[in-house]
Protein backbone atom coordinates (compact mmCIF):
# COMPACT_ATOMS: atom_id res chain seq x y z
CA UNK A 1 0.00 0.00 0.00
CA UNK A 2 1.42 3.40 -0.90
CA UNK A 3 2.47 6.07 1.36
CA UNK A 4 -1.04 7.83 0.61
CA UNK A 5 -2.71 5.08 2.69
CA UNK A 6 -5.58 4.35 -0.23
CA UNK A 7 -7.35 1.87 1.75
CA UNK A 8 -7.62 3.38 4.93
CA UNK A 9 -8.81 6.76 3.16
CA UNK A 10 -11.51 4.03 2.04
CA UNK A 11 -12.62 2.65 5.39
CA UNK A 12 -12.34 5.83 6.89
CA UNK A 13 -15.13 7.27 4.85
CA UNK A 14 -17.06 3.83 4.98
CA UNK A 15 -17.05 4.18 9.24
CA UNK A 16 -17.63 7.34 9.05
CA UNK A 17 -20.86 7.22 6.97
CA UNK A 18 -21.75 4.27 8.81
CA UNK A 19 -21.97 6.10 12.04
CA UNK A 20 -23.65 9.08 10.61
CA UNK A 21 -26.33 6.37 9.41
CA UNK A 22 -26.62 4.44 12.80
CA UNK A 23 -26.87 8.15 14.59
CA UNK A 24 -29.45 9.16 12.38
CA UNK A 25 -31.93 5.87 13.06
CA UNK A 26 -31.39 6.65 16.67
CA UNK A 27 -34.63 9.33 17.10
CA UNK A 28 -37.87 8.23 17.86
CA UNK A 29 -35.74 4.51 17.49
CA UNK A 30 -39.01 2.26 18.87
CA UNK A 31 -40.97 3.02 15.85
CA UNK A 32 -39.50 0.53 14.23
CA UNK A 33 -40.40 -2.41 16.43
CA UNK A 34 -43.69 -0.91 17.50
CA UNK A 35 -46.63 -2.84 15.78
CA UNK A 36 -49.58 -0.83 16.79
CA UNK A 37 -49.95 2.42 14.10
CA UNK A 38 -51.53 5.00 16.30
CA UNK A 39 -48.63 4.80 19.06
CA UNK A 40 -46.19 4.96 16.05
CA UNK A 41 -47.70 7.98 15.11
CA UNK A 42 -48.08 8.99 18.50
CA UNK A 43 -44.07 8.53 19.29
CA UNK A 44 -43.54 10.47 15.42
CA UNK A 45 -45.51 13.03 16.39
CA UNK A 46 -43.89 13.38 19.96
CA UNK A 47 -40.02 13.53 18.45
CA UNK A 48 -41.19 15.02 14.94
CA UNK A 49 -38.20 17.51 15.07
CA UNK A 50 -35.53 14.64 16.19
CA UNK A 51 -37.54 11.84 13.67
CA UNK A 52 -36.55 14.79 10.65
CA UNK A 53 -33.45 15.39 11.44
CA UNK A 54 -32.36 11.70 11.80
CA UNK A 55 -33.87 10.92 8.41
CA UNK A 56 -31.81 13.71 6.59
CA UNK A 57 -28.38 12.24 8.44
CA UNK A 58 -29.84 8.54 7.77
CA UNK A 59 -29.73 9.95 3.79
CA UNK A 60 -25.88 11.07 4.00
CA UNK A 61 -24.84 7.84 5.35
CA UNK A 62 -26.91 6.37 2.73
CA UNK A 63 -24.99 8.09 0.61
CA UNK A 64 -21.49 8.09 2.34
CA UNK A 65 -20.99 4.22 2.74
CA UNK A 66 -21.06 3.43 -1.11
CA UNK A 67 -18.49 6.75 -2.16
CA UNK A 68 -15.92 4.71 0.52
CA UNK A 69 -16.35 1.40 -1.19
CA UNK A 70 -16.25 3.23 -4.48
CA UNK A 71 -12.98 4.25 -3.64
CA UNK A 72 -12.03 1.07 -2.15
CA UNK A 73 -12.44 -0.07 -5.47
CA UNK A 74 -10.31 2.30 -7.20
CA UNK A 75 -7.38 1.70 -4.22
CA UNK A 76 -7.54 -2.45 -5.73
CA UNK A 77 -4.19 -2.79 -8.01
CA UNK A 78 -5.80 -2.87 -11.68
CA UNK A 79 -4.36 -4.78 -14.86
CA UNK A 80 -1.83 -1.51 -14.66
CA UNK A 81 -0.09 -3.44 -11.70
CA UNK A 82 -1.71 -6.87 -12.30
CA UNK A 83 -0.32 -8.00 -15.89
CA UNK A 84 -2.93 -11.12 -15.51
CA UNK A 85 -6.51 -9.06 -14.87
CA UNK A 86 -7.69 -12.78 -13.99
CA UNK A 87 -5.48 -13.25 -11.57
CA UNK A 88 -7.26 -13.23 -8.16
CA UNK A 89 -5.77 -9.59 -7.42
CA UNK A 90 -7.17 -9.00 -11.02
CA UNK A 91 -10.97 -10.29 -9.86
CA UNK A 92 -10.99 -8.61 -6.41
CA UNK A 93 -10.92 -4.91 -8.10
CA UNK A 94 -13.82 -6.65 -10.40
CA UNK A 95 -15.96 -7.72 -7.77
CA UNK A 96 -14.99 -4.28 -6.19
CA UNK A 97 -16.07 -2.14 -8.35
CA UNK A 98 -19.16 -4.66 -8.84
CA UNK A 99 -19.85 -4.20 -5.09
CA UNK A 100 -19.65 -0.11 -5.06
CA UNK A 101 -21.99 -0.30 -8.14
CA UNK A 102 -24.42 -2.14 -6.43
CA UNK A 103 -24.81 0.32 -3.32
CA UNK A 104 -24.40 3.31 -5.61
CA UNK A 105 -27.50 2.24 -7.38
CA UNK A 106 -29.23 1.51 -4.19
CA UNK A 107 -28.75 4.32 -2.70
CA UNK A 108 -31.39 6.55 -4.12
CA UNK A 109 -34.11 3.89 -3.31
CA UNK A 110 -33.32 4.46 0.40
CA UNK A 111 -32.65 8.07 0.18
CA UNK A 112 -36.08 8.22 -1.64
CA UNK A 113 -38.16 6.43 0.99
CA UNK A 114 -36.38 8.39 4.00
CA UNK A 115 -37.74 11.46 1.73
CA UNK A 116 -41.15 10.07 2.31
CA UNK A 117 -40.62 9.44 6.21
CA UNK A 118 -39.74 12.90 7.07
CA UNK A 119 -42.15 14.36 5.04
CA UNK A 120 -45.44 12.23 5.95
CA UNK A 121 -45.06 11.32 9.07
CA UNK A 122 -48.42 9.78 9.28
CA UNK A 123 -48.33 7.47 6.39
CA UNK A 124 -44.86 5.62 7.61
CA UNK A 125 -46.69 5.19 10.98
CA UNK A 126 -49.83 3.58 9.18
CA UNK A 127 -47.31 1.65 6.45
CA UNK A 128 -48.75 3.04 3.42
CA UNK A 129 -46.99 3.51 0.45
CA UNK A 130 -45.10 0.77 -1.68
CA UNK A 131 -42.32 -1.16 -0.47
CA UNK A 132 -40.79 -1.85 -3.77
CA UNK A 133 -37.93 0.91 -3.57
CA UNK A 134 -37.03 -0.70 -0.12
CA UNK A 135 -36.69 -4.07 -1.91
CA UNK A 136 -35.06 -3.16 -4.15
CA UNK A 137 -32.46 -1.07 -2.08
CA UNK A 138 -32.22 -4.06 -0.11
CA UNK A 139 -32.02 -6.36 -3.02
CA UNK A 140 -28.98 -4.67 -4.29
CA UNK A 141 -27.25 -4.62 -0.75
CA UNK A 142 -27.46 -8.64 -0.99
CA UNK A 143 -25.74 -8.53 -4.34
CA UNK A 144 -23.19 -5.97 -2.99
CA UNK A 145 -22.10 -8.12 0.18
CA UNK A 146 -21.78 -11.00 -2.26
CA UNK A 147 -19.48 -8.93 -4.48
CA UNK A 148 -17.91 -7.44 -1.84
CA UNK A 149 -16.88 -11.00 -0.14
CA UNK A 150 -15.68 -11.95 -3.58
CA UNK A 151 -13.36 -9.27 -3.28
CA UNK A 152 -11.97 -9.58 0.00
CA UNK A 153 -11.37 -13.20 -0.04
CA UNK A 154 -8.95 -12.56 -3.68
CA UNK A 155 -6.94 -10.17 -1.75
CA UNK A 156 -4.40 -10.95 0.68
CA UNK A 157 -6.65 -9.90 3.72
CA UNK A 158 -7.63 -11.99 6.87
CA UNK A 159 -9.97 -14.51 5.23
CA UNK A 160 -12.58 -14.25 8.05
CA UNK A 161 -13.67 -10.89 6.28
CA UNK A 162 -14.08 -12.27 3.20
CA UNK A 163 -16.30 -14.82 4.50
CA UNK A 164 -18.50 -12.78 6.92
CA UNK A 165 -19.52 -10.53 3.88
CA UNK A 166 -19.58 -13.46 1.17
CA UNK A 167 -21.63 -15.53 4.01
CA UNK A 168 -24.00 -12.59 5.06
CA UNK A 169 -25.50 -12.36 1.46
CA UNK A 170 -27.41 -15.25 1.09
CA UNK A 171 -28.56 -15.58 4.96
CA UNK A 172 -29.61 -11.81 4.28
CA UNK A 173 -31.17 -12.72 0.88
CA UNK A 174 -32.93 -15.66 2.29
CA UNK A 175 -34.55 -13.26 4.72
CA UNK A 176 -35.87 -10.69 2.64
CA UNK A 177 -37.16 -13.51 0.06
CA UNK A 178 -39.02 -14.68 3.35
CA UNK A 179 -39.99 -12.17 5.41
CA UNK A 180 -39.92 -9.06 2.47
CA UNK A 181 -38.05 -6.81 4.68
CA UNK A 182 -34.96 -7.32 7.09
CA UNK A 183 -33.80 -4.30 9.35
CA UNK A 184 -31.01 -2.35 7.10
CA UNK A 185 -28.46 -2.42 9.83
CA UNK A 186 -27.69 -6.01 9.16
CA UNK A 187 -26.09 -4.54 6.23
CA UNK A 188 -24.47 -1.90 7.78
CA UNK A 189 -23.05 -3.68 10.51
CA UNK A 190 -21.05 -6.01 7.85
CA UNK A 191 -20.18 -2.73 6.01
CA UNK A 192 -19.06 -0.66 9.04
CA UNK A 193 -17.05 -3.52 10.07
CA UNK A 194 -15.09 -3.86 6.50
CA UNK A 195 -14.24 -0.50 6.64
CA UNK A 196 -12.80 -1.05 10.26
CA UNK A 197 -11.01 -3.83 8.63
CA UNK A 198 -9.50 -1.70 5.59
CA UNK A 199 -8.50 1.35 8.10
CA UNK A 200 -6.69 -0.93 10.00
CA UNK A 201 -5.32 -2.68 6.82
CA UNK A 202 -1.25 -2.66 6.65
CA UNK A 203 -1.00 -4.50 3.02
CA UNK A 204 3.00 -5.54 3.42
CA UNK A 205 5.35 -6.04 -0.19
CA UNK A 206 5.10 -9.48 0.46
CA UNK A 207 1.48 -9.54 -0.07
CA UNK A 208 1.26 -7.17 -3.09
CA UNK A 209 3.53 -9.81 -4.84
Amino acid sequence: MSGNHPYRRAGAVIVAGTVVWFVGISPVSRVYITPDDAERLRMLTSGRRGWIVGQHLTAVGTVAVPVGFAAFARAVPGKDAVPDINSPRGKAKKWAYAAAAALLAGAPFFVSSLTRRAADLEGFAYRRGSNAPFLAYSGLHVVALAALGGSLLSLPTKRWIGVTAAISAPVYGAILVAKKDIPPFCFYLVEGLTGAYLMAWEETETDKA
